[in-house]
């Protein structure tokens, strides 16, 4: 029986792009955007790979929630050396307790030793996916990992917390969200991404996973924030100190 790896991935806007805010102020503007594997999901998809390189039984199979574009980044972590790729077609942008909820039946379906995947998108900064993955499936957690450890039972893991590094113990199976710090994903080779070209990608529906979509949260509002900065040239230390006692308010 191979140790099966589930990796759920999110494409989210690339952080290197200017995010603009639509007219309505209800959604962001992608129409001059380009997506990439949400950062925290490629440093789960890599230490997937290297948790491969390990053992001789690993499978890593990656997971998509969303529509047809969402097959380049599944593509690209098969570039990276993912065993098998599946999209679950849904048109909406779901909150983390829809996905969690896909997320459930489709590891009861599988049956993952390990669902490993970033602890947020950094689109909506939730930190929620895994945790309530982790509740409704019933297994242990572990929650922005920094290290991992793994035997035949289960998994040792650091995990960064406000007030340092935390250590803890886990048994297969489990869910473990990815931190920063958990290691730098490779980048794909071109054999690797010429090989990706060729694989198919699973699809499933909503329907088939008996799940219906049930929203928890609702977007009210967007706010573009002004990151315009005035400056002021000034003469003396005399004039910058009574310049800060006059903008007080600003400090």
């Amino acid at each position: 029986m191979s140790f099966l790896v589930l990796v759920p991935t999110k494409q989210v806007p690339d952080t290197d792009g200017v995010i603009r805010v639509t007219p309505d102020e209800l959604d962001v503007d992608t129409s001059h955007l380009s997506f990439v594997i949400n950062p925290f999901d490629a440093i789960a998809v890599e230490e997937a790979l290297r948790l491969r390189e390990r053992r001789e039984d690993v499978e890593v199979v990656v997971v998509g929630i969303g529509g047809e574009a969402y097959e380049d980044e599944l593509r690209t972590a098969l570039a990276m050396g993912a065993d098998r790729a599946i999209r679950v077609d849904a048109a909406e942008p779901l909150d983390p307790w829809n996905v969690a909820c896909i997320l459930s039946e489709l590891a009861r379906r599988l049956e993952p030793r390990l669902v490993l995947m970033g602890k947020q998108a950094v689109d909506d900064d939730s930190a929620q996916t895994g945790q309530f993955l982790a509740a409704r499936l019933g297994w242990p957690q572990a929650t922005f990992a920094s290290r991992i450890d793994d035997s035949d039972h289960g998994a040792e893991v650091a995990r960064e917390t406000d007030h340092g590094i935390e250590t803890l113990s886990v048994t297969w199976p489990a869910v473990i969200t990815a931190d920063l710090r958990l290691n730098e994903p490779r980048y794909a080779s071109l054999p690797g991404i010429l090989a990706a070209r060729g694989k198919p990608i699973e699809e499933m529906s909503l329907e088939e996973l008996g799940i219906e979509i049930e929203p928890r949260v609702e977007l009210v509002g967007l706010q573009q924030v002004s990151s315009q900065r005035t400056g002021q040239q000034l003469e003396t230390v005399t004039e910058l100190l009574e310049c800060l006692r006059e903008n007080t308010e600003l400090f």
